[in-house]
């Protein structure tokens, strides 16, 4: 498939993300630098980031290839995703960001040890949790880029990882934060722009808006429907998959740390709607393009390829036949590799700052210089690419329902800690420990028992009628109550500090 013109298009874009690294690694002088892009953060910078950091491969090949799968009743998918970054500016950006200005946090992690008085216990296991669940997030993104690499060069799993892996591992790794905000700039550029073009060429070939929902209606009535009669996508299905989106995002160690980079919090103001609007859209229509192939395949345009995440290649192939001049396969493969790596260098960047300034600078060895947290977080983000590059290797059914375990998992370890801590001074040391152990284990064991359609105790897990994370986040949040009432309460100078109390800012 790949001709000159496309080896070059896709490589000029690669140049150009690791050149931003090279651009960004002077300007780095201290870990805060790297960790947090010295604070620094504009408006535009800001907003474009938080899109690339919710915008993964989720965004492009796993929600249209959801929407090939069961039409209308996922189009929810396009509301609560992008309200997850209006709800983690609100509820935990405003606070988080007037407290950091004055105690110098540079992850999450800060945070918590402060507001529940817990320098190593807490700070340890929010580390190890965050970094467990951003490499189950990475291997999504990791899947993503190599479905773009295999379909546009016909080149094996293998090298396509591999060659993803590199350019992503090489700018993040050299520039910090510093480069995978300006490179999210780009990207979510290419990003937006190109969905705008790309999708309604699309859904044109496809009959248009009003062919695509009639004969939808002839496969099945369900697919136009708001939701199925039962199982995914039922009505108490919906309930939970709204608040494992936009809850689970919004805490998701990869997007909540930006809010500490921005330069300035009046940049809250605005930030929650334009993103909302934009994304929004973007998502919308990516949906409706993958209606628009479900049409296409049964109408025998064409036949998707015969592997288990097929779905997962649905906008590809849409591609492919909506334009049939090869040279243009490769612009718009840059813009599905510039919306997976927008997450994916922020997650590894993310796992690198975890271990580098949270378990080696403030547990392990608190005199560490800058220059050695630095180093270490370059390790780190190395070895995280590749082990999860390795894992990537055995591809899951369906690229979405990864990216859900991964954030499900974020919902039930990270929400009700970070919502407590924030907003009920009754919040204690203990009951934050105990809820993001039990929420942590618990997703794992639910999550495990409905991915791999487990029957225990004579149920199927696989039929639950609600998404898995709902059931860990009950249990986080009255464990945290009922552990919290039985516990030592916390200092109120440490309240007072943290802003802790029902109200967004004073």
């Amino acid at each position: 498939m790949a001709d000159i013109i496309t080896v070059v298009v896709i490589a000029v874009y690669f140049l150009l993300m690791i050149g931003i690294g090279v651009w960004a690694s002077k300007k780095i002088k201290t870990a805060e630098d790297y960790l947090v892009a010295g604070r620094s953060l504009g408006f535009w910078v800001f907003i474009l980031l938080m899109i690339g950091a919710v915008c993964s491969g989720m965004s492009l090949l796993g929600v249209s290839g959801l929407g090939y799968r069961a039409g209308w009743p996922t189009m929810w998918e396009e509301i609560f995703v992008p309200l997850s970054i209006g709800f983690c500016i609100i509820f935990f950006g405003v606070k988080l960001h007037n407290v950091a200005k004055t105690a110098r946090y540079v992850t999450v992690q800060d945070y918590l040890a402060h507001r529940y008085e817990s320098p190593t216990a807490l700070r340890s296991l929010s580390a190890v949790a965050g970094i467990i669940v951003s490499l189950i997030y990475l291997v999504g993104q990791y899947t993503a880029i190599a479905i773009v690499l295999m379909w546009l060069f016909a080149i094996p799993l293998w090298l396509a990882l591999l060659i993803a892996t590199l350019v992503t591992m090489i700018y993040t790794t050299i520039g910090g934060l510093y480069a995978v905000a300006w490179a999210s700039l780009i990207q979510s550029i290419i990003l937006i722009v190109g969905i705008f073009v790309m999708a309604p060429i699309i859904i044109f070939h496809a009959g248009g808006f009003t062919h695509v929902n009639a004969y939808l209606a002839t496969i099945n009535p369900n697919l136009v429907n708001p939701w199925m009669p039962s199982g995914a996508f039922a009505p108490a299905y919906v309930v939970s998959f709204a608040i494992m989106l936009m809850v689970g995002l919004a805490c998701a160690p990869h997007v909540i740390n930006n809010v500490l980079a921005v330069k300035d919090v009046k940049y809250f103001k605005w930030t929650p709607l334009v993103a909302f609007l934009i994304y929004g859209a973007a998502m919308y229509l990516l949906k409706f393009t993958g209606l628009a192939g479900l049409v296409m395949v049964k109408e025998g345009v064409f036949a998707l390829p015969n592997v288990s995440n097929a779905p997962d290649f649905i906008i590809l192939y849409g591609i492919q036949y909506s334009l049939p001049i090869i040279a243009l396969w490769a612009v718009f493969a840059v813009i599905v590799l510039a919306a997976v790596m927008s997450t994916t260098d922020r997650l590894m960047l993310t796992i690198g700052a975890m271990f580098s300034w949270d378990l080696y600078k403030k547990i392990l060895k608190p005199d560490a210089s800058d220059k050695s947290v630095v180093l270490l977080s370059k390790i780190v983000v190395v070895l995280s690419a590749l082990s999860t590059m390795i894992l990537a290797i055995n591809p899951p059914e369906m690229l979405a329902s990864l990216i859900w375990m991964g954030i499900g998992i974020m919902l039930a370890t990270f929400a009700v800690p970070f919502l407590a801590g924030l907003y009920w001074r009754g919040a204690t040391r203990d009951g934050a420990l105990a809820s993001m152990s039990l929420g942590l284990v618990s997703a794992v064991v639910f999550g495990a028992l409905n991915y791999f359609k487990i029957t225990l105790l004579g149920y199927n897990f696989a039929n639950i009628p609600v998404h898995f994370s709902f059931y860990p986040f009950i249990i986080a949040i009255v464990v945290m109550y009922v552990v919290s009432i039985l516990t030592q309460k916390t200092d109120p100078k440490i309240l007072d500090e943290t802003q802790t109390g029902w109200y967004i800012s004073k």
